[in-house]
Parts: structure tokens; sequence; C-alpha cells
């Protein structure tokens, strides 16, 4: 794992000031602390921070081939490079390192800009090829490493694996995007390429960009795809039983390839157990593994994750999230993240990660991936109900089936034919929307925008204009699959790559120089999980169903067949003013009328009733709107706090 920069004047002849490969590559450092690697020449600067972990001794980047006309810098681990290395050897390639960044170079030289094709990894690449002139991106096909990119007025393209490294160029001056803003505050995320900050673009998972004194030319090379909704193929429920074992036994075994040691995390849920429970049988039978629990009860999964750590017989290590430890270090998670949220979960996985760290550990395997790929998530099985529901809409028993995914609707029972009826009955009979799964979700997000001041709404432009946006970057083909492949691939597209692996995924783990790795996110996995009929995958309204049917003989009955809890992490109490306890708080502090006043984004007197509302709760819960417009709030003053206000550190 690595971060890498990158200048290149395709008009000019002469080296990158060395010193601003330097400047940009040192606010990489918490991705690379172990090593720091330069190329330059004649108009591209490439720079690298290095975490070692395949042939620490000679993998240091940049890599070159055996001319040395093609260069690279890599953030990622290819993990079929043993093959691969075999494969381009016997076609006469000759290799001076044992690393995977070399087998890239090489699969570039055989296979063109079709090299991606033939990778199974988790990638930002930057190669330059000095005979053509060319610089090459290209990023995983699931988005699990990130990228991002802009152009200077004078044509200057730079590159980084995260936006603090371009913000430390001398002619970048950081500025919020408001129609980023927009987007994140209603659908949680970005849509590629569009960032919350003006002119910096990010490039899609999935997609390659080719820079030369001709332009530029992007070309996605893989996407998500989905059989038509009556062609699926109708095998036995153990054909793909069968088959997704191997699978998933094989992507397991190349994930652990490393010349460092490689732990698991271990959450209590059923992904993290099959990938726990699969290292531990048959590969590694000393396993660390690592969770985090909350002193929050109704967060807390700690009696599911003993009993597996008890059940596999694992070396365990487990950190405690409170309300104060989530609060203070929500100012790091935002500053790594580079982007507003409207959940604190990040912050428990950052602390988590440093627990992991500070036992010497670089790797980590996780379960992230299986509720995408396998139907795992409540929004999925609501689509399905109110799909159910919308051929007889007057129904007063369909939409009772909405109180077993959401307990808390039986605590009203009353209210379930007035508020929470209307709430999940909105646009229930527009079922060819394409956003039919997604859109209560979404236009609910965007109910918190009323907390921004007046001058900056209006900045936002409408909703219809971000559906169209959205519009043009989703699948036309989407219309054609079954609706839970629908939702699936809009849950992937965007939220997965958006949200899951880089707000709560690579920027948490690399926060503390740690990588993790995704057995489940395996390309071959995803393209043979995405052929499985969904009756598989959601049977009624069992989630993850072929995956419980796979593994019911790995692990305990009890976890198999646990109540599916979402990964949560509590919100407004983290943020409560305490003086004891939290007057070291940058969060709490972002949220002084003094502050609000200042940065100008929010109206006063709106987050002023807010913040009583929230302190007049105590410790009893507020609603689930509120606690995003608190978070929402909080992660926006300080994306401005750390960006805007405290520029200066990146230059």
């Amino acid at each position: 794992m690595c971060g890498i920069v990158g200048i290149y004047n395709s008009f000019k002849k002469c080296s990158i000031d060395k010193s601003l490969l330097e400047r940009m590559i040192a606010t990489l450092k918490h991705r690379g602390p172990d090593d720091y690697g330069f190329y330059n020449s004649g108009g591209i600067g490439l720079a690298q921070s290095r975490l070692s972990i395949i042939d620490i001794a000679g993998g240091k980047q940049p890599i070159h081939n055996e001319d040395k006309t093609i260069w690279i810098v890599f953030n990622g681990e290819i993990f079929n490079y043993i093959e691969l290395r075999e494969l381009l050897e016997k076609n006469g390639h000759r290799f001076y390192t044992k690393s995977d960044t070399e087998v890239i170079i090489h699969a570039y030289e055989e296979y063109g800009m079709n090299f991606v094709d033939h990778l199974n990894g988790q990638f930002a690449i930057a190669i330059w090829n000095e005979k053509l002139k060319e610089l090459i991106l290209a990023r995983d096909r699931v988005g699990i490493r990130p990228l991002f990119y802009t152009t200077l007025n004078d044509g200057t393209f730079l590159f980084a694996s995260e936006m603090k490294a371009i913000f430390a160029h001398p002619k970048i001056k950081p500025e919020i995007d408001p129609a980023g803003i927009n987007q994140i505050f209603t659908l949680w995320v970005n849509i590629p390429p569009k960032t919350v900050f003006k002119n910096i673009c990010e490039l899609p998972a999935g997609y390659t960009l080719k820079i030369s004194p001709k332009g530029k030319e992007r070309r996605q090379y893989w996407k998500l795809s989905y059989p038509n909704i009556n062609e699926y193929e109708r095998h036995p429920i153990k054909y793909y039983t069968q088959r997704l074992e191997e699978l998933i036994y094989d992507a397991v075994t190349i994930r652990l390839r490393a010349d460092v040691p490689v732990a698991s995390y271990l959450s209590g849920g059923i992904d993290s157990s099959i990938i726990s429970a699969l290292v531990k049988k048959y590969h590694n039978n000393n396993l660390i593994t690592f969770s985090v629990a909350f002193s929050d009860k109704d967060y807390d999964e700690r009696p599911y994750q003993m009993e597996m750590v008890n059940f596999l017989n694992t070396d365990h290590r487990i950190v405690e999230a409170s309300y104060n430890e989530i609060g203070k270090v929500f100012s790091d998670v935002v500053r790594y993240a580079e982007k507003p949220m409207i959940r604190t979960a990040p912050a428990p996985l950052y602390i988590l990660s440093g627990l992991v760290r500070d036992n010497n550990i670089k790797v980590v395997l996780t379960g992230e991936g299986a509720d995408e790929v396998f139907g795992g998530y409540n929004i999925f099985k609501e689509d399905k109900i109110r799909r159910f529901w919308a051929r007889h809409p007057d129904s007063r028993m369909r939409p009772l089936l909405l109180s077993a995914l959401y307990p808390y609707i039986n605590k009203n029972k009353g209210q379930i034919n007035s508020f929470w009826q209307l709430f999940f009955k909105k646009g229930l009979s527009e079922i060819n929307n394409p956003f039919y799964s997604h859109r209560i979700r979404w236009d609910n997000t965007s109910q918190i925008k009323r907390f921004f001041c007046s001058e900056y709404r209006e900045l936002f432009g409408g909703q219809d204009q971000l559906y169209d946006e959205l519009h043009q970057y989703i699948d036309p083909d989407m219309q054609r699959w079954h609706p839970l492949c629908r939702a699936q691939y809009l849950e992937m597209s965007l939220f997965m790559s958006g949200y899951l692996l880089s707000s709560q995924g690579d920027r948490m783990m690399m926060g503390h120089s740690v990588e993790g790795r995704f057995p489940f996110l395996d390309h071959r996995v995803i393209e043979f999980a995405n052929t499985i009929p969904p009756e598989y995958k959601i049977k009624v309204l069992n989630e993850k169903y072929i995956l419980k049917k796979t593994y019911k003989n790995l692990l305990p009955e009890s976890i198999v067949n646990r109540p599916k809890q979402p990964y949560r992490a509590p919100i407004y109490q983290c943020f409560l003013k305490n003086k004891n306890k939290m007057n070291d708080n940058l969060a709490v502090e972002m949220l002084s009328p003094e502050k609000i006043d200042s940065f100008k984004y929010f109206d006063p007197k709106a987050v002023n009733n807010l913040l009583t509302k929230m302190t007049k709760a105590g410790g009893k819960a507020i609603s689930a709107r509120d606690d995003m417009a608190v978070v929402g709030i909080t992660s926006m003053q300080l994306l401005h706090h750390h960006f805007i206000e405290m520029k200066n550190n990146y230059h």
C-alpha cells in the first residue's frame, strides 16, 4: 500500500521542481510511512510513499521496465501477480524485483491499455510511457483505492491518492463546490467524477485515464452487469453454493499473499466470520483478529464477537468506542475522508485501525462487500416489500411487513397507519423509477439541507438537476434487470465506492497505515454472484440466503441465523458539550455559534434550535433525521476548518 502523486507538463521538456513533489507526497505519509521514491524527467514527476508489504527489500518505487522507458507508481496490491509473472516470463519479459508492482509494468507492455483486464487486485496506478509521452491512470473495478486529479490553468496535470496532496501545490486553492455538497446531503455520496471541491475530479471505479499532448481520454474497462430479468440460467442451488465456495476460498487465499502478517476483522456478523473461519481453518492457525465494541449497548455486538472468537480460538484484540472517543477522533475522520458525512460510523473504524497498528499489523482481511453482492441490506428487503405493497396500495396488512425490518415501528403501534405508512408510501406506485429502492432514503436525507442558510441553498440547484446528473451516470441497461439487481447496482456503484470503501474503508485504515483486503469484492466473486437468481439472495425476507446456505457448516448456527444488525455508531451523544470530558473536542467547537456564524454555511437560528433539542434529549434518542443533521453540520464545519481555514497546512 502507498500514496502516489504526480505532475505532468505535456508542453514542457524541463524537469519538475522536486520540492513540489516532496511537498505533495509528504501529506500522504500516513499512507506509506516506510519509504519515499521519486522519478523526475522531462515534464513528468512521480512520487510515492510506501507501506512495505510485498518484496519489502526490493519493491521500492518508482519501478521501471527493462530499458527504463516505462515507469510506474502504484497504490494497492495485485493478488494474482505470481500467476501473471509466470505467464509474462514465458513471453520473454525479464524482472529485477519480486514485487507485484513490476508485474503491472510488463502486463502493460504485453497487453497495452487492456493490461487492467488481467489484474486481480485493488489499485490506483500511474504509468509513464516515455516513448509515447503518455501518462496512464487506472483505478480498480469497484473503487477500493482512491485517485484524484485536476488540471491547472496553464495545462499542468496533477494527480494524487488524496486531495490534500493536490492542495499542497502552491497554485491550488481549495474551494468548496456547492454542487458537490448538494450531492452529499442527498445521495450521501458524490457522483463521480465530482467531488466536494471545485475543479478536483475523482477517477471513477473501473476506469482508465490517458493523458498526452493530444489531450485526455477516459475509458470504462469494467462495470457491474446483471442478466435481463427473464434470462437467468436456472441451476440447482448446490451449483451456486459449490462455485461460491471455490471462488471465495481462492479470493481469501490470494489475499493472504504478503511478506508481513495478515490479520482479520471479526465483527460478529456472518461476513467477517466467514472470512476469519476460512483463514483459521485452511491457512493460519495462529490468526489474530480485531473488533470494535461500543460502550452504548444499543450498538454493541460483543457477545457475537466473543462467540466467534471462542469458536475459532483466535488471538483476539478488542477496542471499545465511547461517545467521548468518537467525538474526539471525528475531526481526524473528516480530515482523512475529505468530505462531509451524515454518519459517525467511520469513527469507530478509525479507532479500530489504530488498535491494529498499535499491534504492529499492517494488513487485515474484512467482510466488506457481502451485503452489497449477496443482498444483505434492509434497503433491498424494503424495496421488495414496497413493490409487493404497491400491487394493492390500500392494503392494511402489506405495509405491516415493514415492522419485520424496522422494529421501532411496533413501539408506536398506532403510527404504522399514520406517520410510518405515509413515510414509506411516498412514491409507492412509481415502481419503474430507476431510483425506486433508494428514493425514500435520498429524499429524507435532502430534508436536512434546510439547516443551510438560504444564500447557500440557492447555490445547490434543484433536485431535478441532481437526478438528471445521476441519470447520466447510471447504466441505462439497469431497467432490464430484476428490481433487486437495480437496488444492488445503485448501492454498489454509488454508496459502496463513494462511502463504504472510502470514508469508512480506505481512509480510516490508511489514517493509521493499515491496508484492508476484501475477499468478497474479488471481481470473479462479484461477476458470478451477479448471475445468481435473486430468489437465492433474498428468500422471502431472509437476506443473504445463498451465503448462509454455502457456509452453514463452517460457522455456529447462532451466527449464521442471527438477526441482521446493520453496523451503526452513536451520533448526537458524541457531540454533546461537556466541559469535564470534551474541552479538547474540535468537533464540538465547530458547533459553537461563533463558528457557525463565521463559516456561513448554516442558518445559525436553525442550528441553535437543533442543538437545544439535542441537549434537552440528554441520553434519550432523537429522530434519525436530526441525528443525520447533527453529524452533517459538524462534518461540514470540520471540512471547512481543515481545508479552507487551515489551507496553509498543505502549502
